[in-house]
């Protein structure tokens, strides 16, 4: 056996290497990580208190851990639906403390940062904001945690070394997301990588979870995904949830109705066993 010593890879903190056993996130009562198994539901944007109040119960009575909605909407097209700002994380906030659910909502830049924080339990970072170095600097100096989604064309290590910067700025407390990236597929709005989720797992003891919802933008396709992803190794999974999709000013076509959401959650809570005992396997 070499009597090297073993080189850090350059997302330290991150690492296994540093840390051999997985990051247990607590909020509010509930855990993110290790064993656990976190179901992140709601809507993709906040449109209205009535929308909002009742999709939170809705999850909730599914069995849902935490309840989602955007409130600021970074958009494609700077004609779509930018979201409630403000007053939309006062009715996520309302919506949470109703259900008794931890709550969690995306935050765009870092003007807006000390509103998100005001209102959330758990500040997201999308995609498309995964480098803004500054943005991951500020997330670094919250006490809150962080949601962390990988970018759409971003590589798993690239992934790792943006948390890395949240926590060389002091906060440990970072829950990861494959949401899946761009390829040349165009039937589906991206390209869910599973193998991230195995990939993860073995390079690092943050949580990882999945969100089949952005992944396909297809709504048919989010049940047997999110299953996957729990056989996988997933800690987690985000899943899009509105009480009438067709409707919906953002994102419907991928998003669940509550009945189909409900059936989501039987299938999932039959497979928390098997899940278990894919968490207890240790990277090699």
């Amino acid at each position: 056996m070499s009597t090297q010593e073993v080189k850090l890879p350059k997302f330290k903190l991150a690492s296994r290497l540093t840390k051999q056993e997985d990051t247990i996130i607590k909020i509010k009562g509930q855990h993110v990580g290790g064993h656990h198994l976190t179901v992140i539901a709601g809507p993709c944007a906040i449109e209205n208190e009535y929308q909002m109040i009742s999709t939170a119960r809705a999850v909730k009575s599914a069995g849902a851990t935490m309840l989602r909605g955007g409130a600021y909407k970074p958009r494609t097209s700077p004609y779509s639906f930018q979201g409630l700002e403000e007053e939309g994380l006062k009715l996520l906030k309302k919506a949470g403390e109703l259900v008794d659910l931890p709550t969690v909502s995306e935050v765009i830049s870092t003007e807006t940062f000390d509103i998100v924080e005001k209102y959330v339990d758990v500040m997201q970072i999308g995609a498309r904001n995964m480098q803004n170095f500054t943005l991951l600097k500020r997330a670094g100096k919250t006490n809150k945690p962080i949601l962390l989604k990988r970018g759409m064309s971003a590589t798993i290590e690239e992934l790792l070394m943006a948390a890395e910067y949240i926590m060389s700025e002091g906060n440990p407390n970072i829950i990861l997301c494959e949401r899946g990236i761009r390829t040349f597929e165009t039937y589906t709005r991206n390209t869910l990588d599973l193998s991230a989720v195995l990939a993860v797992r073995e390079l690092s003891h943050l949580p990882i979870i999945v969100d089949p919802s952005h992944a396909t933008g297809k709504h048919n396709m989010i049940q047997p995904l999110a299953k996957a992803a729990v056989i996988t190794g997933a800690h987690g999974l985000m899943i899009e949830v509105h009480y009438q999709p067709e409707i919906a000013l953002c994102d419907g076509p991928q998003s669940l109705e509550p009945e189909a959401f409900e059936l989501l959650m039987d299938d999932i809570n039959h497979l928390r066993d098997y899940n278990s005992q894919m968490l207890n396997i240790k990277s090699k």
